[in-house]
């Protein structure tokens, strides 16, 4: 059995991982990569704080299985919006960005 540190220990690596290239990364991709890695290590969290307060109980895998939905609908999203940056932009950095603010 794997303690409770070494996972958010891992969790932790994921998410300052994820802050990193999300505060680095000039492409959009990039970004909503770094965005999912973030979420990764909240739905590892949710998993371990369950196993380790609740050891019969599934809220937290429910917590997790909700969040793992609302990222796949959050990069549905995400790639949708690239594709017309591309085709307005015909490049996805985010340096090329400034003109979709006016």
């Amino acid at each position: 059995m794997i303690q409770l540190d070494y996972i958010l220990i891992i969790s932790a690596v994921m998410m300052f991982a994820g802050i990193f290239g999300f505060l680095t990364r000039r492409s959009t991709l990039a970004i909503l990569l770094s965005v999912e890695l973030m979420l990764n290590a909240t739905d590892l969290n949710f998993a371990a704080f369950n196993r380790m307060l609740y050891p019969n109980g599934h809220e937290g895998y429910f917590f997790a299985l909700f969040s793992i939905a609302i990222s796949a609908a959050e990069s549905a999203i995400a790639i949708a919006i690239m594709i017309n940056i591309y085709r307005l932009l015909k490049d996805i950095s985010v340096g090329k960005l400034e003109k979709m603010k006016w």
